[in-house]
């Protein structure tokens, strides 16, 4: 049984930074693995993935400001936030898919219990 548990939210001014980390326990296989957010009021996007093989894809809106990596050793997966601006204000979910590559938000069948994120002007 693969846990994901998520840690480093908060709260920032606009322009500042955060490093989220996501904690995989169980771990098993070849996963991929994304990170997702879901603003206030808003439905769950995803903002960054982690192929299986190491390609990356993120979310048009955090393109050039957000990296998505993994430390292999640890089974620790990363999103660091630069430039953060208020419309990044958000509950960040991690993810893990057993598909190689996904970009399909029902292709991820564990899930972390989320850290929010707020971004104030």
């Amino acid at each position: 049984q693969v846990e994901m548990v998520e840690s480093g939210g908060g709260a920032v001014q606009a322009g500042g930074s955060l490093r989220l980390s996501c904690a995989a326990s169980g771990y098993a296989g070849a996963y991929s693995m994304a990170w997702f957010r879901r603003p206030p009021g808003k439905e769950r996007e995803v903002v960054a993935i982690l192929g299986a093989s190491g390609r990356i894809a993120y979310g048009d809106s955090v393109k050039g400001r957000f990296t998505i990596s993994k430390d292999r050793a640890k089974n620790i997966w990363y999103l660091q936030m630069n430039s953060l601006k208020p419309e990044d204000t958000a509950v960040y979910y991690c993810a893990a898919s057993s598909f190689f590559y996904s970009a399909r938000e029902r292709d991820y069948n564990i899930w972390g219990q989320g850290t929010q994120v707020t971004v104030s002007s």
